[in-house]
C-alpha cells in the first residue's frame, strides 16, 4: 500500500524556526510560512507562499532544515496539501463597546503586554488592540521560576503560570498607554486594573481614562494573588462584582468591562453581578486553578495552586461564555426577570436599569482561527489570545486574520458581526436531544493502513462492534453492536473513520 504524507502531523513537527534556513535556502518563495499557514488550520492559502517554486527549490529547503530529529518533508508536504484559496477576503471589522475594531484579535491581559514596545511591535503586526496588564498599586514581586507545561511533544497541551500583576509603577503603565493610544489612534487600547479597596478602583479607573484608553477591564479574577480580597477573591462574591463594578462606572465614561473567573460553579451568579452594576461587557475566562508536578518548576523546593491556560482549558472556556450567552438577563432578552430580580428595576446608584445586552470578549485556548471562530459564535464580539502568543509569538495573527477572512468568503459573509452567536440555537438541554435516530461510522478502505486502534478502542473501551482481521490487518465494524457512539473514529490516526447518514434505531 501506498504511504501518503499526512499533511497537518508533518506540519506539527515543524519547530517554527525564528529567521527560518529552509526560506532562506528557497530562492523564489517562503516555504516556512507555508508550513506556519498549515499548522494554523490556514493551508487553504500555504499556496500563497510557494506559487513560484520550483520541485529544486524546495529540495533546497528541506536540504536547509534544521530539525534536530529529520528534516521536515518540504517538498511532499507542500505538494500533498492540495488545496488552494484565492479571491477577495472580507473585512474583520467589528464593534465592541461602540468601539470601532479592525478585527476581533487582541492580546490578552498578561506577560505578552508588559512594556510599551511590546506592545507596539504587536500592533504593527496587526492585533487590533490590547488588554493590558494589569495594573495595581500593590508591590507585586514575582517567583522564579513561574511558568510550567503540561507538553505535547514540542507544543503546549497546556500551560501552567504563577505571574501576578504588572510589576512596573502605575504611574509608568499609565504613560505607556497614554503614548500607544497617541502614536496609535486607530487601535483598541483597554487598561486592565486591579484594586484592593473601593478608592483604588476608582483612581486606577480614572487614571486609564485620563490616559486616553478606549476602555478599561476590571480583573476580578487572578487565580494566584498572594492578598486576600484580591483576583478571583472578588469574581467568586456576585456582591463584590456589582460594587466595584458601580463604583468604577460611576467615575468613568469609558466601557467597563468585568474580568470573570472561571473557579467558580456558577459563573451567570458573578456576571450578573456584573450587569446589574452597570457593565458593559464581560471578560471570560482567566486561567483555571491548577497543579503540575513538575520539579523543575518548584521555587526552592515549593510548589502551590496557580493559573492553568493553552489549548486544553477551550472548551471549558467555551462552556462559560455559553452559559452567560444563553442568559436572557443578560442578553437582554429577559425584562420580566430582571425586574423580578432588581424591583425596582434600578441598579444601585438608584439609576434606571436600560434595555440592554452585555458583550462578550472571549478568552481560553485560543490558538487558530477556527478557535476564534467558535468564541464568535457562542456570542463574542472579540477574542483575546494569551498562551498561543507566548509559545508562537505576534507573528500568528497572519493566519488569524487570513483563515477567517477565508472562511467567511466561502460562505458568503461581508460581515464578522453576522456570525456572532449564530450557534447558540443548536444548543438545548441534554433532555431535549434526539434519542430515536443514530449515525453509524465508516471506514475508508483507502484511507485505512491497518493499525487496528480502532478495534483496542472499541473492544476495551466501546462496545465490541469491531473486529480486526490479523492477516489482511482489516478492522471491520458490526452493525448489530455498533450504537454509533464514534469512539473508533476518534482515536483513528490517519482520519479513515468517517459518518453515515443518521437514521432511526432499530427496537
Amino acid at each position: 500500500m501506498k504511504r501518503s504524507i499526512h499533511v497537518r502531523e508533518e506540519a506539527a513537527r515543524c519547530l517554527l524556526c525564528n529567521d527560518a534556513p529552509c526560506s532562506k535556502a528557497c530562492k523564489t518563495g517562503d516555504p516556512a510560512r507555508a508550513i506556519r499557514a498549515i499548522r494554523f488550520d490556514n493551508a487553504k492559502n500555504a499556496w500563497r507562499w510557494v506559487e513560484g517554486c520550483s520541485d529544486a527549490d524546495l529540495e533546497q529547503a528541506e536540504q536547509a532544515c534544521i530539525h534536530y530529529d529529520r528534516p521536515i518533508r518540504i517538498k511532499e508536504l507542500l505538494s500533498a496539501n492540495g488545496t488552494k484559496s484565492n479571491g477577495e477576503l472580507p473585512d474583520l471589522a467589528i464593534d465592541f463597546c461602540g468601539i470601532h475594531c479592525e478585527n476581533p484579535f487582541f492580546l490578552a491581559s498578561s506577560a505578552i503586554c508588559t512594556n510599551y514596545e511590546m506592545v507596539a511591535r504587536a500592533l504593527e503586526r496587526g492585533w487590533a488592540g490590547v488588554f493590558y496588564k494589569t495594573i495595581c498599586k500593590q508591590d507585586i514581586r514575582e517567583v522564579s521560576p513561574r511558568f510550567d507545561a503540561v507538553k505535547n511533544g514540542t507544543s503546549f497541551a497546556g500551560f501552567r503560570n504563577m505571574e501576578q500583576l504588572s510589576e512596573n509603577p502605575y504611574e509608568v503603565d499609565f504613560d505607556i498607554l497614554r503614548r500607544l493610544k497617541q502614536n496609535y489612534p486607530s487601535k483598541v487600547i483597554v487598561a486592565s486594573i486591579m484594586g484592593q479597596f473601593e478608592e483604588e478602583w476608582i483612581e486606577l479607573a480614572k487614571m486609564a481614562e485620563d490616559a486616553g484608553c478606549d476602555a478599561v477591564e476590571l480583573n476580578f479574577s487572578c487565580p494566584q494573588m498572594r492578598l486576600a480580597g484580591m483576583g478571583s477573591d472578588v469574581g467568586q462574591d456576585a456582591e463584590l462584582v456589582t460594587f466595584y463594578t458601580v463604583y468604577v462606572k460611576r467615575n468613568v465614561n469609558i466601557p467597563v468591562i468585568p474580568k470573570m473567573t472561571p473557579n467558580i460553579t456558577q459563573i451567570n451568579q458573578p456576571a450578573m453581578g456584573a450587569y446589574f452594576g452597570g457593565a458593559d461587557a464581560i471578560s471570560a475566562i482567566n486561567t483555571i486553578k491548577s497543579v503540575t508536578m513538575s520539579p523543575e518548576a518548584e521555587v526552592s523546593g515549593k510548589q502551590t495552586l496557580s493559573g492553568y491556560s493553552g489549548r486544553a482549558v477551550k472548551p471549558i472556556a467555551l462552556r462559560f461564555i455559553l452559559e452567560m450567552a444563553l442568559n436572557p438577563i443578560l442578553n437582554g432578552q429577559s425584562r420580566k426577570n430582571r425586574d423580578e430580580l432588581a424591583s425596582p428595576s434600578q441598579s444601585l446608584d438608584g439609576q434606571e436599569l436600560k434595555e440592554k445586552q452585555l458583550q462578550f470578549s472571549g478568552i481560553g485556548g485560543i490558538e487558530t482561527w477556527r478557535d476564534a471562530l467558535e468564541f464568535i459564535q457562542l456570542g463574542c464580539n472579540n477574542v483575546q489570545v494569551c498562551t498561543a502568543v507566548m509559545e508562537y509569538g505576534y507573528r500568528i495573527i497572519d493566519d488569524l486574520v487570513l483563515g477567517l477572512q477565508t472562511y467567511m468568503a466561502e460562505r458568503g459573509i461581508q460581515h464578522l458581526e453576522d456570525i456572532v452567536g449564530e450557534q447558540l440555537p443548536k444548543f438545548v438541554m441534554p433532555s431535549d436531544l434526539d434519542r430515536e435516530t443514530m449515525v453509524y461510522p465508516k471506514i475508508d478502505r483507502d484511507r485505512c493502513v491497518g493499525c487496528g486502534r480502532c478495534h483496542v478502542s472499541c473492544q476495551d473501551g466501546g462496545h465490541q462492534a469491531i473486529t480486526f482481521d490479523s492477516e489482511t490487518r482489516q478492522p471491520h465494524i458490526v452493525g448489530t453492536k455498533c450504537v454509533g457512539c464514534h469512539l473508533c473514529r476518534l482515536v483513528c490516526p490517519t482520519g479513515a473513520i468517517g459518518i453515515t447518514k443518521r437514521i432511526n434505531k432499530k427496537h
